[in-house]
């Protein structure tokens, strides 16, 4: 690729302050409140695709956020990529523990760092500045189309049918994406495997109101003290899910296929350090990687009743909730699971209380094999840019329309990270190297170029 450094070196500025314009639209999917600012960020986005080299660029209306379109098209015999991105974000909250504005991006020790600036704003305008890249020198080497969709943290409800409607017009022969991270900044890994997800709401109710602790404490059953109780025991000692039939459909890896994941470079104490534990947890038997990898896992995401401001209410509330997700490996069903779930945690309710089990959204987990033409052009891209052959990796998130993307449109994906685990994605300053965003647009347009020749 000629001149790509330079290219990247001279325009750095730019790139930057135009992902700061897209980052300052607070696109949160998961609030009714920024229903505008989801639209604002789709038409930018759209704007952008153009002014980089689109033939054209769409905004399309779902039952839920809008789905951007875009393409260039230049030969019809030559193979065509599929970018996919996300410019929803999560929820910026708790704002008081940003240090910085978390909409107002800020460059502090060489990280940007706002909400969005990995997850998936900073990765995916690496594709688009990749893409003016090889457009305005003309090295573009096959067909591009873009879909970048708004509701990916809230679990893609719309993007199936967008998909399915949309067929012809997405038609392509491998999906790139870059929602992903890297072992380190100077380690490059492909994830090749993610696990899917299962997110419900529980609902456990006792008394018709809120009663007066010393006048019903001790005679009525308290439905946080209830819940406390059922969710500590959805995991047992060993850190196994006590949901009956959760494990059946759970594949066993053996020991080789172990032994070749254990290659990739992990510290413990590192590890433990960066995120301030003592100590590590989970199920017997499986060290940290393969437990976020290989092994399912249920954790609270939020738990919630009764008097929660400042000061003291003496009471004994009606009503207690909590937020769980599952995370699955493959072959585990996302809907499967929230069924057994429910099962579950409706015969472990005593009498005194009543439940209720409302399933969120989830997704299948997904592995992308490492013989393919495409998996080896991202490997020889990585491996041109950092100087590294990249490690397979299994990663313990999810992105759950992956694997649906198989499914709907009998397409792979390849997933492109560049993220790193430091980056505090979905939480408090959420920041992205410059390193790792600049390094991310001038590895991408490689995986172009070597794929291209590889599918002659």
């Amino acid at each position: 690729m000629k001149d790509l450094k330079n290219y990247v070196e001279q325009n750095k500025d730019r790139f930057l302050s135009e992902l700061f314009e897209l980052i300052r639209i607070p696109s949160v999917s998961a609030q009714e409140s920024h229903k505008d600012d989801m639209y604002r960020a789709a038409q930018w986005i759209a704007e952008k695709l153009v002014a980089d080299g689109a033939d054209k660029a769409e905004v399309f209306k779902t039952d839920g956020h809008p789905v951007v379109y875009g393409e260039k098209i230049i030969d019809k015999s030559l193979p065509t990529v599929l970018v996919y991105g996300h410019y929803d974000v999560q929820p910026a909250e708790p704002l008081d523990l940003w240090k910085s504005p978390a909409f107002e991006p800020e460059v502090r020790e060489g990280k940007i760092f706002a909400r969005g600036a990995d997850d998936d704003k900073g990765q995916s305008f690496m594709h688009f500045k990749a893409f003016e890249y090889m457009v305005k020198t003309g090295q573009l080497p096959c067909n591009v189309k873009f879909m970048i969709e708004g509701e990916e943290e809230i679990g893609s409800p719309s993007l199936g049918k967008f998909c399915e409607q949309n067929k012809k017009m997405l038609a392509s022969d491998v999906i790139l994406v870059s929602d992903t991270s890297m072992i380190s900044p100077d380690i490059p890994s492909i994830t090749t495997g993610l696990r899917g997800l299962t997110y419900v709401e529980v609902e456990v109710t006792g008394p018709n109101r809120d009663l007066h602790s010393g006048l019903y404490g001790g005679a009525v059953a308290n439905p946080v003290n209830v819940m406390a109780k059922m969710i500590a025991s959805l995991t047992d000692e060993n850190g196994r899910i006590t949901v009956k039939g959760f494990y059946d459909d759970v594949e066993e890896l053996s020991d080789e296929e172990r032994k070749e994941m254990a290659r990739a470079p992990f510290n413990l104490d590192h590890y433990k350090k960066e995120i301030d534990v003592a100590e590590v947890g989970g199920e017997k038997g499986y060290s940290t990687n393969e437990r976020t990898g290989i092994r399912p896992s249920l954790d609270v995401n939020g738990i919630w009743g009764g008097y929660t401001e400042k000061g003291a209410k003496t009471i004994l509330p009606s009503k207690a909730y909590a937020k769980i997700s599952m995370r699955l490996v493959p072959h585990q069903d996302s809907k499967k699971i929230a069924e057994l779930f429910k099962a579950h945690f409706e015969s472990i309710a005593p009498k005194t209380v009543k439940v209720k089990v409302n399933y969120l959204h989830g997704g299948e987990g997904y592995v992308s094999p490492t013989d393919t033409v495409e998996y080896q052009a991202a490997s020889k891209a990585y491996e041109t840019s950092f100087g590294k052959k990249p490690i397979p990796v299994r990663s313990g998130g999810s992105i759950p329309i992956i694997s649906l993307f198989e499914k709907v449109l009998g397409v792979k994906s390849i997933l492109m990270g560049f993220g790193l685990e430091s980056d505090a994605i979905h939480g408090p300053n959420e920041n992205y190297p410059l390193q790792q965003f600049y390094k991310g647009i001038e590895t991408i347009p490689y995986f172009y170029k070597y794929y291209a020749e590889m599918k002659k």
